[in-house]
C-alpha cells in the first residue's frame, strides 16, 4: 500500500492515516475541504517533500468528485488504497427535533460520497498493487445493534453506507480490488467527545493492519478495528 488516498484527512483519525502511511514509507494524497485551515497537515506536508500532497475535496460537490482522478493520477499514478474517511455526525439529534437539513447531509458526506468517490477512482485503483478500499463506518451503523434512538441521521447513513459497500465489494472483487467496511472504535476526537476510550494514531495502525492483510475473501466485510466481524 504504498500509493494512497484519503480523505476528511486534515483532523481526527484521517490525519493519524496520513501520519501512519508516511511512516510507512507511502506516498500520500491527503483530501480534506479547506487545506488553508489544515495546519498539521501541512506541517506533515513540509517535512516530507513531494510524498504528501494536500488536495482541496469537498465529499459533496459532484464537480470535486469528477476532478479527483486527474488529481490522484498527477500525484499517484495508481491507487493501492483508497481511504473513505470523511464523515459528520449532528449531535443532540433526539426524536421530535430531527432536520430534513440533518439527514441530506448525513447520507450525502457519509454514504454517497465514498460510493461516488469510489466509483471515480476505480480505473486508478484497478492499477494498484493488491488495491484496497477501506470506508469508515460505526457500530451505531448496525441494524442488529440499534437499540436507540439518537444520532439517527448519523445511524441511518452509517447503515446505508454499509450496503454500499456490500454492492461495491461485489462489483470490484473480480477486478481483484478488495472493498470493506470497518468500525473505527470510540475514538477521542473532536467527533468523539472527551468520553472516549481509543487514540486516533492506536486505530489508524490497527485498521491499516486490517486493510493491509485483507484478502478477497473478506471483501465486503463489516468489521471493528480489532478484526472482530459485526453484525449488519
Amino acid at each position: 500500500m504504498q500509493r494512497c488516498l484519503v480523505t476528511g484527512a486534515n483532523r481526527g483519525l484521517g490525519l493519524a492515516f496520513v501520519t501512519e502511511l508516511l511512516e510507512r514509507g507511502a506516498r500520500v494524497l491527503a483530501c480534506c475541504r479547506d487545506p488553508g485551515k489544515a495546519g498539521v497537515l501541512n506541517a506533515l506536508a513540509a517535512a516530507h517533500g513531494d510524498r504528501l500532497a494536500i488536495h482541496r475535496l469537498d465529499v459533496t460537490d459532484a464537480a470535486a468528485i469528477a476532478d479527483l482522478p486527474k488529481a490522484a493520477a498527477q500525484h499517484l499514478q495508481r491507487i493501492d488504497l483508497l481511504v473513505n474517511n470523511a464523515g459528520v455526525l449532528v449531535s443532540g439529534e433526539r426524536f421530535g427535533n430531527v432536520m430534513a437539513e440533518s439527514l441530506a447531509e448525513s447520507f450525502a458526506v457519509n454514504a454517497s460520497a465514498p460510493l461516488l468517490i469510489t466509483q471515480a477512482l476505480a480505473p486508478l485503483l484497478a492499477l494498484g498493487n493488491k488495491p484496497r478500499v477501506l470506508c469508515i463506518t460505526s457500530q451505531i451503523g448496525s441494524i442488529a445493534q440499534a437499540t436507540s434512538f439518537r444520532t439517527i441521521s448519523y445511524a441511518m447513513s452509517k447503515a446505508a453506507l454499509n450496503m454500499a459497500v456490500k454492492r461495491l465489494a461485489a462489483e470490484l472483487a473480480p477486478r481483484g480490488i478488495v472493498v470493506l467496511t470497518a468500525h473505527p472504535g470510540w475514538l477521542k476526537t473532536e467527533m468523539g467527545g472527551k468520553s472516549a476510550t481509543l487514540a486516533p494514531a492506536d486505530s489508524a495502525h490497527a485498521l491499516l493492519n486490517l486493510i493491509g492483510n485483507a484478502s478477497v475473501q473478506d471483501a465486503g466485510k463489516f468489521l471493528a478495528y480489532d478484526g472482530a466481524e459485526l453484525p449488519w
